[in-house]
């Protein structure tokens, strides 16, 4: 039996809850992020902010100098969280197999659900009505036989749209898709095969796995199975976290190696606070730090076998901030999970960890 795999992502999720609590932001530039004054970065914006370059983790005053008449409003976790489980809910509600990607989006294995006759399609519309009518946001739905097909098609007519890629036009579909459409395939492999004259699947055909193998490492199997439409990954009702960290962006520049090394105990007790959120299971494997220098250039510096102490977490930036002579914007510190001793673990609250 061919699967029927639907994928569901809320259209500009933040912004849309923004909107609707407060009709007078609708049909204007609107964007979800931290203030421009200081140095806030964009979350999510509406679409018409998008018409003007406006896209997430942009910085705010680099998004306010693209439309000036941008409005800014801060996050409210608490209600996405709410409006997330309330969709949550409603995809629970056809199927156990659902797979969160994040707040707002996640994929469903309907491939058994006799619900409106086992039409994918039809479940997919029916989940689009509820959500629109009980939250009063809309969704764009994507439904094809893999979760790699369902989920470009989730994007194929955002938003507000569905888009279906039957079985008998799997073929079709793939040959023509554009090889930047396909998952893992970032700016760098982007213009590898640009140079190569590979523009579509279709380009990428006559390519055998041993000579993607060759140029691309080990990438270069799922390049040639995706060409052809060949995903065989399950929707998997819970996933395991690898990482888990927090950063902060400093309204002014952090001068010196002195002022940086005063920001770790008040990042060291937010990433505490949250490392508490976790069961028990996760174990930490490796502490890491990121910096972010005022020309925007970052850098990493990781440990293995730490218990992620704050006195770790010290020598580690030290490290880091002798790799270069600059002042600091973002400071940021995290730990990595055993993958063994998580392998089992339950799945988490997503607020709880971001």
């Amino acid at each position: 039996m061919s699967r029927k795999i639907i994928h569901c992502d809320a259209d500009c999720f933040f912004a849309a809850i923004e909107m609707r609590d407060n009709p007078h932001l609708r049909n204007r530039p609107l964007a979800v992020g931290g203030s421009a004054d200081r140095r806030g970065v964009i979350s999510t914006c509406n679409y018409d902010a998008r018409r003007f370059g406006v896209r997430s983790a942009m910085p705010s005053a680099q998004a306010r100098k693209l439309c000036p008449e941008l409005i800014i409003v801060p996050g409210n976790m608490a209600k996405y969280k709410e409006a997330s489980q309330v969709m949550r809910s409603i995809f629970n509600s056809y199927t156990d197999l659902v797979e969160p990607l994040s707040l707002d989006e996640a994929y469903l294995d309907v491939t058994a659900v006799s619900h409106n006759h086992g039409s994918a399609t039809k479940i997919a519309e029916e989940i689009r009505a509820r959500v629109r009518k009980e939250l009063d946001i809309t969704v764009s739905a994507g439904v094809s036989n893999s979760k790699f097909l369902a989920k470009i098609a989730s994007d194929w007519r955002k938003p507000d749209g569905l888009f279906v890629v039957p079985p008998a036009q799997v073929e079709a579909f793939v040959l023509q898709l554009p090889v930047a459409k396909i998952h893992g395939v970032g700016k760098v492999t982007a213009a590898k095969l640009e140079s190569l004259g590979i523009h579509t699947c279709a380009d990428l055909r006559p390519y055998s796995v041993a000579e993607l193998t060759n140029l691309f490492g080990s990438f270069g199997d799922n390049l040639y199975k995706l060409a052809r439409g060949i995903d065989e990954r399950e929707v998997k009702t819970s996933c395991r976290r690898k990482s888990l960290s927090v950063e902060h962006t400093y309204a002014q520049d952090l001068p010196n190696s002195l002022t940086c090394l005063a920001q770790l105990p008040a990042l060291f007790a937010e990433l505490s606070g949250r490392l508490a959120h976790l069961p028990a299971e996760y174990q930490v494997a490796k502490a890491f730090v990121k910096v972010k220098f005022a020309d925007f250039t970052a850098t990493t510096l990781e440990r293995v076998g730490t218990q992620a102490c704050l006195s770790d977490y010290n020598e580690l930036m030290q490290q880091a901030l002798q790799r270069k002579t600059k002042p600091v914007r973002l400071l940021g510190i995290g730990v990595r999970f055993d993958a063994a001793d998580t392998e089992q673990a339950p799945q988490l609250e997503l607020f709880a960890l971001n």
